[in-house]
């Protein structure tokens, strides 16, 4: 049974369809990320399960029970907000012990000590239980606002780009932390990002939106290796993959081809005296282990990933070799989901 389930649910604030027609299904234990620009309706999503929105259509369910019409308190989620949202005046105990003290749980001091001590170890904050909020760096303020969540054991957690706030090492840090902890608890999660890094290595499934739809649902590899539009493979990869004209492939392409999808693991740089279309290189970013070639292609640009010991230089002329390409039509959508495995 879903956990969480949206049927056809829809949302709209005047003109601006938030949310259109979305379906979707969350099993138990299942970390599922929606990944998308801004607006794209991943936050909308989110408040329409926890009940903080009322859907113009559809219904929402979580174990079993619609709970479209039931107050946020009645529908037993926990949210964790981009921001830390902390109580600046408690201590980390007092901030994590919050919500079991509420009113509606009444749950004894002895259970709560046992449930706060059992997740600042799983977070790795026991050390902190004494300092107040305020004492806290940020990576430790969003370890407390994801422990505040984690502590009430609901039947669902969603989390509203979390880590965005973060720098960078501390983000991937929290990555991993936060994926060990859903393994351990078993727990399901929502959560929504934009950042590609976080729904590649966290999600068991992504589902990637635009404009208030859910455009494609699979797994990370699936959505990876096969988008079922141009608009799907350029939200995960890094650099984004290269789309080019077909022409500009220099060999026969399926019918209906318009648009070629190539990633950096689609190009190989050869010699300039080599068999595929010539290319003069623009420019080279070193990153240490691995370079960005940025390659001019007649008028179109090209990124790709080459050794850094391929001594490649600005100004170089090279041939292109291109295997297992993506195609795309003239709406965007990949041509060879079916049929033509052996091209895409």
């Amino acid at each position: 049974m879903a956990e969480v389930a949206l049927l056809d649910v829809g949302k709209s604030y005047g003109a601006v369809e938030a949310v259109r027609g979305l379906s979707l299904s969350v099993a138990h234990g299942e970390f599922v990320v929606l990944l998308g620009p801004t607006g794209a309706g991943k936050t909308t999503t989110l408040r329409l399960i926890a009940g903080l929105e009322r859907p113009d259509q559809g219904h929402v369910v979580i174990q079993g029970r619609d709970v479209t019409r039931e107050v946020p308190a009645e529908r037993d989620v926990a949210f964790v907000f981009q921001q830390y949202s902390l109580y600046p005046h408690l201590t980390v105990y007092d901030n994590l012990a919050f919500p079991l003290r509420s009113p509606a749980r009444r749950v004894d001091e002895k259970t709560i000590r046992r449930r706060v001590q059992q997740i600042s170890e799983l977070l790795h904050i026991e050390h902190k239980l004494d300092n107040r909020a305020t004492a806290l760096s940020g990576g430790e303020m969003q370890r407390v606002a994801i422990g505040r969540a984690l502590v009430r054991e609901p039947a669902v957690y969603l989390m509203d780009e979390p880590l965005s706030s973060l720098d960078a090492k501390l983000r991937a840090e929290l990555r991993l932390e936060l994926k060990r902890i859903q393994r351990e608890l078993g727990t399901t999660i929502l959560y929504v990002t934009h950042d590609q890094i976080e729904a590649m290595t966290m999600a068991d499934r992504i589902g990637v939106m635009n404009e208030g739809l859910l455009i494609q649902l699979g797994t990370p590899r699936e959505i990876y290796e096969r988008p079922n539009s141009a608009y799907v493979a350029g939200r995960l990869g890094t650099p984004v993959i290269n789309l080019i004209p077909a022409g500009l492939l220099g060999g026969p392409v399926p019918p209906q081809v318009e648009t070629v999808g190539l990633r950096t693991e689609h190009i190989r740089i050869s010699t300039a005296d080599g068999p595929g279309p010539r290319a003069q290189v623009h420019w080279v970013e070193h990153l240490g282990d691995q370079n960005h070639v940025h390659l001019k292609l007649a008028t179109h640009s090209l990124v790709t990933l080459a050794d850094p010991v391929q001594p490649l230089k600005a100004g170089d002329q090279v041939s292109l070799e291109f295997e297992s390409p993506l195609y795309f039509d003239q709406a965007g959508r990949r041509i060879g989901a079916e049929g033509l495995r052996g091209h895409a």
